[in-house]
């Protein structure tokens, strides 16, 4: 038994996880253990080709998306967003972090693609979730919920523009809400849908066969059950196969509304190593927007503010820079990002390795869970 596969072992007999999925790949090799089964009552056995549902692992597939649209000259870094989501054109900005929703001022200046990017949009999740704005904000932004719940994206554009800003554009990294602008950003530049401007232009070249929006019938045996923990340590069941996933959401949610397998990651984490080109030798995107993406673009300061997600380290376009040696796993440069169903995956360029953790449990908070952070420990 290697030590991947133990480290996982060990969390499913302790009840943590009913399976899950590791991989490890460095350069060509490849090691990947599936350890446990898709559901609590045993149905099925985890297999290598289970799917899942990926979270917040979709935020850099997007972001690699919008790139793609920057380098065909069809937005620029620097450009407004209100060009093409004109419900941003005025944004308000609460007058300081504590400050009531009603108590506001004007954005000093334009929402940027790049803001979008590096997540320094305004709107988004700080450490402090009790603050007015944040909890104004967690009426639209409706992470945890099922996205068959979520309106149409014109519908969430339209509400959330309604919602005061925390902080003024470029001023701070907050979560989450920005990968969700730039899947709408994609959609209405491209003229496509979300779903269908990935298949076509990632996925397909990428040969990620199993990544998208919804899982049909006959995948259905493959898709995992989802659970969260209880109160009592038992686990809770929050979906099923033929659940929430079972067709295509009114909202396509660039920040989390992916489900793929472990294999379907890492030909996108190979994607980045190859410097933005595919096996075939296609160039998907340039060195220079691979660069950007897993180039840390936070200050000390908007790093240090972010503490309770980024412990400390980076942020690029759509994913986690590690700058500083927090832990084993810790090299600099390392990019990739944690998904709040249970799910992560990343990149060391330095070392050319892809490491991704596919499981069915649910974060309950942004720190990294021990299973997370043991698979992190054995795959360094």
């Amino acid at each position: 038994m290697s030590p991947l596969h133990a480290t996982l072992r060990r969390h499913v007999d302790a009840g943590t996880v009913p399976g899950a999925v590791g991989l490890v790949a460095r350069g060509a090799g490849v090691e990947v253990a599936a350890v446990g089964h898709t559901d609590v009552e045993g149905s099925a056995p985890m297999a290598r080709d289970s799917l899942f549902r990926i979270a917040s692992i979709t935020k850099p597939i997007t972001a690699a998306a919008v790139l793609m649209l920057v380098e065909e000259g069809r937005i620029g870094l620097g450009d407004p967003v209100a060009k093409w989501l004109p419900e941003l054109a005025k944004p308000m900005v609460v007058r300081t972090p504590a400050s009531p929703v009603d108590d506001v001022v004007p954005a000093d200046r334009p929402v940027t693609v790049e803001d979008l990017l590096s997540s320094r949009t305004g709107w988004g999740f700080p450490d402090d979730f009790a603050l007015p704005a944040v909890q104004a904000l967690f009426t639209v932004q409706r992470d945890g919920r099922a996205l068959q719940d979520w309106p149409d994206p014109d519908t969430w554009l339209d509400l959330l523009a309604r919602v005061p800003m925390l902080d003024q554009p470029g001023e701070a990294w907050l979560y989450g809400t920005s990968s969700d602008l730039q899947g709408i950003l994609v959609a209405r530049v491209s003229g496509r849908t979300l779903p269908d401007f990935l298949a076509e232009r990632i996925f397909e070249p990428l040969g990620m066969r199993d990544t998208a929006f919804e899982v049909p019938a006959s995948k259905r045996h493959r898709f995992t059950s989802s659970y969260a923990p209880a109160e009592d340590g038992t686990l809770r069941l929050t979906d099923t196969p033929d659940g929430a996933w079972s067709r295509l959401p009114r909202f396509h949610s660039g920040g989390g509304g992916l489900v793929a397998t472990a294999d379907d990651w890492l030909a996108f984490g190979r994607l980045l190593l190859n410097a933005g080109a595919a096996p075939d030798g296609r160039r998907l995107l340039s060195a220079t927007s691979v660069s950007r993406m897993t180039t840390n673009h936070l200050t000390a300061a908007q790093r240090e503010n972010a503490g309770l997600f980024l412990e400390g380290q980076g942020w690029g376009y759509g994913g986690q820079v590690d700058v500083t040696p927090a832990g084993p796993w810790s090299v600099p440069g390392r990019y990739g990002w944690v998904g709040g169903t249970g799910t992560t995956a990343h990149i060391v360029p330095a070392t050319g390795t892809v490491t991704v953790l596919m499981t069915q449990t649910a974060m309950t908070n942004p720190t990294p869970t021990p299973l997370m952070r043991d698979f992190w420990r054995v795959t360094a």
